[in-house]
């Protein structure tokens, strides 16, 4: 979940919304937390496990989206399992997903954006929607949260990746 300008975001747009980050690292979730000390949101937890254990935190059909942000691209192909759309963590996804649920991923690594194409069409995922330049694209890029990651990316003149799936 990062440093948790997005889900703050989130939270704080939609208070009716209950959001949960997951993050797996103790550094970059204390700087979430250091964030919601100074501006406390009802509707907003964080939970500091490795996303790999997301069957042990939700039930069948608990989440309605899943929101995967510049995650670690692990570049090496050996790594490849380890990367959150790798077609496991679709398997996973899809178990606690609810009925019309979805994943919105962003990246600006168009490797492992083709990747996470590929893995989500193996595991049998419907891409709702996707492109490879999020902030020139009218559709996509409208009501659009960006990261801290995002901010500093574009910046720099990098083109956002995005893709909207659904479980079929």
């Amino acid at each position: 979940m990062g440093k948790g300008q997005f889900l703050m975001t989130l939270a704080e747009t939609f208070p009716e919304i209950n959001y949960l980050g997951m993050e797996r690292y103790t550094s970059v979730i204390y700087r979430a937390l250091q964030k919601y000390e100074v501006h406390p949101l009802d509707n907003l937890r964080f939970l500091c496990e490795d996303a790999a254990e997301l069957l042990n935190f939700f039930a069948p059909g608990e989440v309605s989206t899943i929101y995967l942000n510049f995650s670690d691209p692990w570049p090496k192909d050996r790594h490849a399992k380890r990367r959150l759309t790798y077609r496991a963590y679709w398997d996973r996804y899809r178990q606690i997903l609810a009925k019309d649920g979805r994943v919105e991923f962003k990246t600006d690594n168009v490797g492992l954006f083709d990747f996470s194409l590929e893995e989500a069409a193996a595991a049998h995922w419907e891409i709702e929607a996707f492109t490879k330049d999020l902030h020139h694209d009218p559709l996509l890029n409208e009501g659009n949260i960006m990261t801290e990651y995002e901010e500093r990316f574009s910046a720099k003149g990098n083109p956002i990746c995005k893709l909207i799936a659904r479980p079929r």
